[in-house]
Order: structure tokens, then C-alpha cells, then sequence
């Protein structure tokens, strides 16, 4: 019976960390498509000499150390910043240490991985099918969900599966800005460094090993989704 009830008790610890890390992943890609799919399209539209200097800000996370973006991010996020004003909202002091606070840091720190492989398949349509869909009348926003949308879908697959494991495998933002409150913050990379640190290897075994079996899988799917995409347009 104790070993069982202890087991039990493993299990529950274990998938908290896992469900938290799904819930946060998932809402952070819907809010990542949403918001990378218009910018995306403009950088691939635009003919502004301008346009690289927001394509820059936005690619800022592939280089920039996830310290230094959760560093600001906990200042924006923290009382004296616009995320406690907007906290202030339903009677909180701050957006950090909280799930939405988050969402909001891995969207920023994962925007690239969304973005770009979203206006790179804007740029490989051309502007051909677009010029067909205005003269047969097509407003512009009916031919970017009929003809832009549908012919760049390898682009959102990849960028979709991209967004997702980024989301999951993040660390130092979420560290920084979420700190390692169970329940509520601590996803599957804190409570690997947790067990770690504490010297609950086996707890972290179970932890690392489905990590590397995600990662696995979500490489072999975009290869997967890169060949059918290359077979397509041969």
C-alpha cells in the first residue's frame, strides 16, 4: 500500500509540471499564430526599406541571452510597470510570477521561431496568385484566407510545431520572470533543474527522458512536413 500510494504521489508530481507545460504551450502558439501571422505577412508584403528594423526587434530573441529579455520583461511585468497596472485590473499586484505573465514572455522569446518561417512562405508564394485572386474580385482580406493562407500552410505547420516545442523547452525566461511556484509556474524545464539540484534523479530521469522523446518527434514532424512541402512544388 505505501509503495503504491507513493507512486501515486510520484505520478501526481510529475504530470502537474507536464499538463502545466502543455496548457502554457498551447495557449502561448494560438496567441503566437494570431499575432506573427499579420506581421508575417506584412515583412513579406512590404517593399519599405524600413521593414528590417521590426524584422530585427522581432528576430532580437535568437541572439539576445534569455536573462537579459527576462531581466525587462520582470521589470515590465512587476508592480511599477504596465503589467502591474494591468493586473491592477482584477486585483493583483503584478503579472509576473503568474501563468499569464508566462504566456507573455514565451511569446516574445518565442516570436522568431513563429515568424519566420511564416514569411518565408509568404515570399515563396510570389505575388502572382494574389494579382489572379484581385482580378477576379477578391477582396483583400478574402484572397488572404482562400489563396495566401491555404498555399503558405507548410509555412504555419512548421511554424505551429516550431512555436510549441520552443514554448515547451524554455528555461531562463521562465525561470526569471515565474520563478518556481508548483501549481502555477513551475513547468517541465524548472522542475528538471529542481530535481537536479535537489538530487532527485529519478524524478529528473522521468522528466529529461520525455523531453528528448518530444524533441524527437517534433524534428523527425517537421522533416516530415519539409519533404511533403518539397514533393508538392517539384
Amino acid at each position: 500500500m505505501p509503495a503504491s500510494l507513493n507512486m501515486s504521489t510520484l505520478l501526481g508530481e510529475i504530470w502537474q509540471p507536464v499538463l502545466l507545460t502543455v496548457e502554457l504551450a498551447g495557449v502561448s502558439t494560438f496567441v503566437l499564430l494570431l499575432l506573427g501571422t499579420p506581421v508575417a505577412w506584412w515583412l513579406a508584403r512590404s517593399a519599405s526599406w524600413w521593414k528590417e528594423i521590426p524584422a530585427t526587434i522581432v528576430a532580437l530573441p535568437l541572439v539576445l541571452p534569455p536573462t537579459v529579455i527576462g531581466f525587462y520583461l520582470l521589470i515590465a511585468l512587476g508592480p511599477d510597470g504596465p503589467g502591474g497596472a494591468v493586473a491592477g485590473l482584477w486585483g493583483e499586484r503584478t503579472l509576473a510570477f503568474s501563468f499569464w505573465g508566462l504566456v507573455i514572455g514565451s511569446v516574445v522569446y518565442s516570436m522568431p521561431f513563429v515568424v519566420q518561417p511564416i514569411r518565408i512562405a509568404f515570399e515563396a508564394m510570389g505575388d502572382r496568385p494574389m494579382e489572379v485572386a484581385a482580378t477576379l474580385r477578391a477582396s483583400p482580406a478574402r484572397a488572404f484566407w482562400t489563396v495566401a493562407v491555404p498555399l503558405a500552410r507548410p509555412g504555419f505547420l512548421t511554424a505551429a510545431v516550431l512555436g510549441f516545442a520552443h514554448c515547451v523547452g524554455e528555461f531562463g525566461i521562465v525561470l526569471m520572470i515565474g520563478g518556481n511556484i508548483p501549481g502555477r509556474t513551475r513547468v517541465m524545464s524548472v522542475a528538471i533543474y529542481d530535481y537536479v539540484d535537489t538530487a532527485q534523479w529519478g524524478r529528473a530521469h522521468l522528466l529529461a527522458a520525455g523531453m528528448l522523446a518530444f524533441a524527437f518527434v517534433v524534428i523527425l514532424a517537421m522533416r516530415l512536413v519539409e519533404t511533403k512541402a518539397a514533393r508538392r512544388m517539384a
